[in-house]
């Protein structure tokens, strides 16, 4: 694994995990139901076998993916995402999002299933159920107490 940000802030306490070279795409694979090492490498065209391997285990320490052993000689493993692994296509998510808006080339929609039209990404406030675009970042101070605004 690479260097830590070291930094108070969700976001590079997330990469600190995900942002290596490789792992979300790793986590995509995942997502799309590969299992077995080979068939994520397959999907990963010029990843080395041992980055590949480095990253699954740091993974199942991080409790985001799980291996259960199918073959001991020689010793063979599925991968699957735990409930804490798929909560990560919301980032997969978003990152294509941005990318299909800012990118020259669309290699994926996302779409709805019923009609089949793009659909966008909006978040919900579940204390007064309303739906908003636009947020604020706030730091946290001591217990989940919002720092004061200066």
């Amino acid at each position: 694994m690479g260097k830590k940000y070291n930094q108070p802030c969700n976001i590079a306490g997330t990469l600190d995990i995900v942002g290596d070279r490789w792992t979300l795409l790793i986590i995509r694979q995942l997502l799309r139901g590969d299992r077995k090492f080979n068939e994520i490498r397959q999907g990963l065209e010029g990843i080395a076998p041992n980055i590949l391997s480095d990253r699954l285990q740091m993974l199942e320490q991080e409790g985001i993916v799980v291996s259960t052993l199918y073959s001991k000689h020689p010793p063979r493993f599925e991968y699957a995402l735990t409930e804490k692994g798929r909560e990560l296509r919301h980032v997969l998510i978003a990152l294509s999002d941005w990318g299909n808006r800012y990118l020259e080339k669309r290699y994926a929609r996302l779409v709805h299933p019923e009609c089949g039209h793009d659909v966008e990404i909006i978040y919900r406030c579940p204390q007064c159920d309303s739906t908003t675009k636009s947020l604020r970042y706030e730091e946290v101070k001591d217990e989940g107490e919002p720092a004061q605004n200066a």
